[in-house]
């Protein structure tokens, strides 16, 4: 049966004198739900709390900033007039996810290089929690209304992210991961879910070769990302060398000539 599930009639809701915008309440749920689950997991690798929360702050500055950096990038015809202030109205909406992850990331990866703490465990230890915060922002869309898909009968799609949640648990639970191999799995199983879901997607976008912007970002990293799985969980994160080495080299020449002693001539 095909069914929908509309977006509610308002994204706020009252509780006594107080409004509360859904879409900011489930980003802070968002974010709670991965510094703990992230502070858990880093906890029990020997870390300490001090270093999360340091990068939890940082990061998710820097994440804002990114997120809406890219939206004003890609969607300039969205910001509110005059665009010199609409900007920065971040209140209005509009936020990339991928800017957001990605500066968001890099910042967090600087707090802990200067810390002194691998900066690719941390990458592991957060991945998870990264999966959840966006499933959970995801509820925000919901009630944003920047939602819309074409009707469909598979339950899947709303739980897709936080069912991955619990797969990169179990495979770094069950098996022995070569940091950062999970984040390249939380990048790849992020990334292959979002691409069929921009196909699902009919609200505006911009379009390259009529596959949306954000299919083709996903389309990317997903190859970028499993391939870097791969190379680096298999193979060692080794390239081979095409050249040759001197010994190969010298080998191919034939044996060298042997001057017998008390031959060579002086100054040759």
């Amino acid at each position: 049966m095909i069914a929908s599930i509309p977006s509610p009639r308002t994204g706020t809701i009252d509780v006594g004198p107080l409004v509360l915008h859904m879409y900011g309440l489930m980003l802070l749920v968002a974010i709670a739900g991965c510094v703990a689950l992230t502070g858990v997991r880093w906890v029990n690798r020997g870390g300490d709390w001090d270093l999360i929360f340091r990068v939890a702050v940082w990061g998710v500055a820097a994440g804002i900033v990114g997120a809406r950096l890219y939206h004003d990038l890609t969607s300039w015809n969205e910001v509110p007039d005059p665009k010199w202030k609409g900007a920065f109205e971040v209140w209005k909406g509009g936020l990339g996810v991928w800017g957001g992850i990605f500066l968001g990331c890099v910042v967090g990866a600087i707090v802990v290089k200067r810390s002194g703490e691998s900066v690719t465990k941390m990458m592991d230890a957060v991945a998870p929690g990264l999966l959840l915060a966006q499933g959970v922002g995801r509820i925000g869309n919901w009630f944003n209304q920047e939602l819309y898909g074409k009707p469909t009968d598979r339950p899947w799609g709303l739980i897709y992210d936080l069912s991955m949640v619990g797969v990169l648990l179990l495979i770094d639970w069950r098996w022995r991961i070569r940091a950062p191999g999970l984040f390249a799995l939380y990048v790849s199983f992020y990334t292959f879910g979002r691409f069929f879901e921009e196909l699902l997607r009919i609200d505006p976008a911009h379009h390259i070769a009529g596959l949306r912007l954000n299919a083709w970002v996903s389309l990317i990293l997903f190859v970028l990302s499993t391939a870097f799985f791969i190379w680096w969980q298999f193979f060692g994160g080794k390239l081979r060398s095409w050249r040759r080495k001197p010994s190969e080299e010298d080998g191919d020449r034939g044996p060298k000539m042997a001057i017998p002693r008390g031959r060579v001539r002086p100054g040759n």
